[in-house]
Order: structure tokens, then sequence, then C-alpha cells
């Protein structure tokens, strides 16, 4: 009986340990995609690299981003981190560009945004051949 207890405890733990393990990755992969988004705005900010404070804001943002999706790879799987990170950087972008520099989006720019938040969900919540 004690055995038994000791198994379903350790089992407990190990399940707690892989959830924050997990959480843990998904923090540093929002991380990477808010990095990205930072980084991609700043680079427009730089204006070709003719500003230096945007520019080497928009190299740390980089650098720091690819470090925080690399921390995310012990968790998730390649395909999904990087569709999500793509996905999620593509659609903030847009947001940005919108609500920043005011620039417009047209129906078929609309469209396509929401067809690669389809494609990050479906791959995230329907694929099976994704392990989570």
């Amino acid at each position: 009986m004690k055995e038994a207890i000791r198994m379903v405890c350790l089992s407990k733990i190990d399940g707690d340990v892989e959830m924050n393990a997990m959480l843990a990755a998904y923090t540093a992969l929002g991380a990477a995609i808010i990095l990205e988004v930072s980084g991609s705005t700043l680079l427009k900010l730089s204006q070709q690299f003719t500003k230096l404070w945007p520019s080497l804001g928009m190299l740390v943002c980089f650098i720091l981003s690819l470090y925080c999706l690399s921390l995310a790879l012990k968790m998730v799987p390649l395909g999904v981190a990087y569709a999500v990170w793509a996905g999620l950087g593509i659609v903030l972008t847009a947001v940005v560009s919108v609500v920043v520099f005011k620039m417009a989006l047209d129906f078929w720019a609309v469209t396509g945004i929401a067809m690669i938040v389809g494609g990050v969900l479906v791959m995230n919540l329907l694929s099976g051949s994704v392990s989570h």
C-alpha cells in the first residue's frame, strides 16, 4: 500500500514538473513572438539602418527572439513552435502596421491573415501528427 501511495505522489510531482516545463516553453515562445514583432517594428523605424538606436534595438530583439525560440524548442515540437511563432508574428506585425503606422489592409490581406490563424489552430488543435 505504501508503495502505491508513493507511486501516485511521484507521478503527481512528475506531472507538475512536466506541466511547468511546458508552461515555461510556451512562455518562452510568447516572448519570442513579442520580441520578433518588436524587432520588425524597429526595423521599420530604423529607416533602412540610418537610425542608430532603432537599428541596435532591432538587432537585440531579433537575437533575443531566436534565443527564446530555442528555449521553447526544449518542449515544443519544431513544427508547432515555428508555425505559432511565424503565424502569430505575421498577425501581430499586421496589427502593429495598422495601429502604429496607419497602413490599410484590404480584403485579401485580411483573408490571408485569417487563413494563417486557421492553419495554426488546425495544426495545434486537430493534427495528430504533432506531439504535445
